[in-house]
């Protein structure tokens, strides 16, 4: 509905939408001014000569009223115009249908499949340097971290929030079996994952018979235990200083250095080019990649398998699971396992990156992170949770130089997605079986 149509007298209905609209966005505009005046309004400053001054703002609470003002003024104007929109979608043929973010024709697999393609060629691209790279690694640990978590929460329907607590012991299997052993990546890497499996049946046995909040709140406890105990076996763990000297991946033997011990052939000598330490970043890079996508393809399949039926059927109704004959003790266990086990690769990679594991590395905060990318991506949503990583992770990061504002901002994007995506950025999922209609009969007619 445009300004002059709303203005127009002859349409009671048009008149009323516009006041109402007015009166809504001068209630939000009063509304940011008394939230803006205190977080903005005022600000302490050093004088020269010593002391504090305060330096008034009050035109930053002006315009953060004049944005909100307009903004909820156009939404509340448009919302007729998108329920209606939304409202011709409800139903094909008489079906309910699920609405999806995705243009039609266009498939969470086709979108998968360009994410994947613009991933392995990023290192090679002209934009691409050594901090886009790095932050593109850090994007695909939280993906493989949601990847993980999608099975548990996703999938099974089973709130984790100490979802961090497998990604520690990943990190620490790693740190501390390569440091006092001597074992490489290549071999912690299966054993961590054990580790974190085993870490996740102790979780799920204290947890069989509870949902809900109170399965959520004891999740939340055994990832601050973890921690708890991180920080006080220092005999161990390193205590809070962690566990340092982390051997770097190398090129099945072959360093990353610009010089390596007689003997050894550095990477760059090794295939005749000069030396440059952003091989490494590359290298990195591509070894995350991969795993990325060994977690997808085995999560995808594992969702095709009698087990992933299972975990969704306990997803929607623990009851009626029981009643189909379903072992729910082994279905939980199974989804708690096989979620920790790709928290525990995730861990060991982070750990071969950094060169150093501590317990600040593994709050409650990394839990609430990777939650957060598997239900803004959508539960259930391999695709979903790649989008909703790269938005968590890589915006903020990009828009550091916005300073006290990015996280204000990052905030009000959550809440905008929430409200006009509830069910995540992909909100629909292909049924992992499909019952008559979807399989044509010998006949030829489905």
């Amino acid at each position: 509905m445009s300004l002059a149509a709303a203005r127009d007298t002859h349409d009671p209905e048009a008149r009323s939408l516009f006041v109402a609209a007015l009166r809504e966005a001068l209630v939000a505009g009063i509304i940011m001014v008394g939230l803006a005046l205190p977080l903005v309004g005022f600000e302490l400053e050093n004088q020269t000569g010593g002391g504090v001054a305060i330096d008034y703002r009050f035109d930053w609470v002006a315009i953060a009223a004049l944005v909100t003002f307009f903004g909820r003024f156009a939404v509340a104007l448009s919302r007729p115009y998108v329920a209606s929109a939304l409202g011709r979608q409800k139903s094909v043929a008489g079906t309910p249908v699920r609405r999806t973010a995705l243009p039609s024709g266009v498939t969470s697999a086709h979108l998968g499949l360009a994410l994947g393609l613009v991933a392995l060629a990023l290192p090679f691209l002209p934009i691409a340097d050594r901090y886009i790279v790095d932050t593109a690694t850090t994007v695909l640990i939280y993906v493989m971290l949601g990847l993980g978590l999608n099975i548990v929460v996703g999938l099974a329907g089973l709130l984790d929030l100490g979802y961090v607590a497998f990604y520690a012991v990943g990190a620490y299997s790693f740190a501390l079996l390569s440091t006092i052993y001597g074992m490489s990546f290549w071999l912690c890497l299966p054993v961590a994952g054990i580790m974190a499996a085993f870490f996740g049946i102790l979780l799920g046995f204290p947890v069989l018979r509870l949902r809900g909040d109170y399965l959520a709140i004891v999740t939340l406890g055994f990832g601050e235990i973890i921690r708890v105990v991180l920080i006080n076996f220092d005999v161990l763990t390193g205590g809070p200083n962690g566990v340092g000297g982390i051997p770097r991946l190398t090129f099945f033997g072959h360093p990353f250095a610009n010089r390596a011990q007689d003997g050894v052939t550095p990477f760059h000598e090794l295939f005749g080019i000069a030396y440059a330490p952003i091989h490494r970043v590359i290298f990195l890079y591509y070894v995350i990649f991969v795993l990325v996508l060994i977690t997808a393809f085995v999560s995808m399949r594992l969702r095709r398998l009698p087990i992933g039926r299972a975990w969704e059927a306990l997803r929607e109704d623990e009851i009626a699971c029981r009643s189909l004959g379903l072992n729910v003790t082994r279905v939980k266990l199974s989804a708690f396992a096989i979620g920790a086990m790709f928290g525990g690769f995730a861990g060991t990679f982070f750990a071969a990156r950094q060169g150093l594991v501590s317990p600040e590395s593994f709050t409650f905060w990394e839990s609430a992170l990777v939650l957060m990318i598997v239900v803004l991506g959508g539960l259930g949503s391999q695709t979903g949770v790649v989008i909703a990583a790269i938005a968590v992770i890589a915006i903020p990061e990009f828009s550091r130089d916005l300073a006290q504002f990015r996280m204000l901002m990052f905030g009000a994007a959550m809440v905008a997605l929430m409200v006009w995506r509830p069910g995540g950025i992909i909100g629909t999922r292909a049924p992992s079986v499909r019952l008559g209609g979807g399989v044509p009969s010998p006949s030829g007619k489905a």
